[in-house]
């Protein structure tokens, strides 16, 4: 299996792929954004230092209880960062001889004019929240050479849907993945640039997303590199009563280690020091190793 991005390709199975987290805002859940650009290009070195094969930066919390800003204020908070961090000169020891270097720029948005307006500056992935509404932000992707993220949800982004249930979330992720992998495809984008991501506690309940984890590897029929953002997420603080997102990173770590049993390919967290080093050891230990 291939993932091609703009600067990379990228064969499966491999040791999966780490993607920090970089906020650059002051209303993230887990009170590690910051407005300041300095702050984040020095965050983003940081993470790569320790193991990221992705960053992955994001002008907007996707809190629902925070009210949205506009396209415009989403750029001018993102423009600085991308422009310098295609000009950065990272000078690391690499973790291990599979980590991903240079590393991979991930844009976390879902608003069309925010694309148009950076993916020119040299971004290899858009993380789309929205759930790909429309196929507009395929169609930009594709026009750029980017990968896309399809994120499974329901109705728009920065609205709670607490009242979604489903039958069977893991036949509704089935039938929602067929049709926009078709939808995208049709847009003009190559299927060897799409990435899955079953979107945990997006428009899901305690349960939908402990499922999620048990059946992930349903979802590798598709045969595309499947992305899980487990960070801090809300289901870890339900299953451990702990409210304060900074304390959930030994949950994290455990949903990473039942990622990577479930065939996962890509995790998306705040603590890259701590998950690269747990993904080392437990592939190890599984005894894989990549394609020569």
């Amino acid at each position: 299996m291939l993932l091609r991005t703009l600067h990379h390709k990228v064969s499966f199975p491999r040791r999966p792929l780490v993607m920090g987290i970089v906020n650059i805002n002051d209303d993230s859940f887990s009170g590690d954004g910051s407005l300041n650009v300095d702050h984040a290009i020095a965050q983003s070195q940081a993470f790569v230092r320790a193991g990221a094969d992705i960053i992955d930066v994001g002008g907007e919390s996707a809190r629902t209880n925070r009210a949205p800003i506009s396209a415009a204020e989403e750029i001018s908070r993102l423009t600085p960062f991308v422009t310098r961090f295609a000009e950065c000169h990272f000078t690391i020891t690499p973790a291990d001889e599979e980590q991903i270097f240079p590393p991979m720029l991930s844009l976390n948005t879902w608003r069309p004019a925010v694309l148009r307006a950076l993916l020119s500056l040299g971004v290899d992935i858009v993380n789309d929240i929205g759930a790909l509404i429309d196929a507009e932000n395929a169609a930009a992707a594709a026009e750029f050479g980017a990968a896309l993220v399809i994120m499974h949800s329901v109705g728009e982004p920065k609205v709670p849907h607490r009242h979604v249930q489903y039958t069977d979330i893991m036949q509704t992720l089935d039938d929602f993945f067929e049709h926009k992998i078709a939808e995208a495809t049709k847009a003009g984008l190559p299927r060897e640039a799409i990435i899955l991501d079953p979107g945990i506690d997006f428009a899901k309940q305690r349960p939908d997303n402990l499922r999620i984890f048990r059946e992930l590897g349903r979802l590798s029929r598709f045969e595309r590199p499947i992305l899980l953002p487990v960070s801090r997420k809300t289901v870890i603080g339900e299953v451990l009563d702990l409210p304060d997102p900074k304390d959930r990173d030994a949950g994290t770590l455990a949903c990473v280690v039942a990622g990577i049993q479930q065939g996962a390919s890509i995790f998306r967290v705040h603590n890259v020091n701590a998950t690269s080093l747990a993904i080392r050891t437990i592939w190890s230990v599984l005894g894989r190793t990549a394609v020569p």
